[in-house]
């Protein structure tokens, strides 16, 4: 469906989903290029299925869970592909940054990875990304109660891989903060 023929309220909330869903793609590829890919197919599917909307409904939403379903699909896709969970490789190939806040990313990208994959799509919906409870219940299809503990067993495991008390501070970015705080 050409965009010109969108509602204006389709299009601006579309529009201001995108960089929420790419950094959620990020957040769940760890690669760029296959998240701006991923987006890019979630934004696809969801034009060309705009009549399976529901108007009134949480837009962000919706294409959160076709970006969600995309990712899973391609994920048991490429189960061949030879995994690294715990980074040896990619650190062997990269150089270790000189500032704190990007050292504290690469600590918590680490220890995402390392986060069942419900968890980390938990946290990175309600500590990322601001969705509510009830909201990434919908889009991970099940209960808020769900929703509520594997958030909170994300942050108790995300405190104890980073090594960090409860009142420790790490840098300011937003990502940081919102899935390393306690509940």
């Amino acid at each position: 469906m050409p965009s010109t023929h969108l509602e204006p309220q389709v299009r601006s909330a579309l529009l201001a989903a995108i960089p929420h869903l790419r950094a959620f793609a990020i957040s769940l590829t760890g690669d760029i290029d296959r998240a701006d890919d991923l987006v890019q197919d979630a934004v696809v599917r969801g034009l060309s299925h705009l009549d399976r909307f529901e108007p009134g409904t949480n837009l962000q939403a919706w294409l959160f869970t076709i970006l969600r379903n995309l990712f899973y699909s391609e994920h048991r896709r490429r189960r061949r592909e030879v995994e690294d969970p715990e980074g040896a490789a990619a650190e062997k190939l990269s150089v270790a940054p000189a500032q704190g806040a990007h050292l504290d990313f690469q600590d918590l990208k680490a220890a995402l990875s390392r986060l069942s994959p419900e968890q980390r799509e938990a946290i990175l919906l309600v500590g990322a990304e601001g969705l509510t409870y009830e909201q990434a219940a919908e889009v991970c299809g099940v209960v808020v109660g769900t929703i509520k503990s594997r958030v909170n067993r994300a942050r108790a495991r995300l405190t104890e891989l980073m090594a960090l008390a409860p009142d420790d501070e790490i840098a300011v970015d937003r990502m940081v903060q919102a899935t390393a705080r306690a509940a």
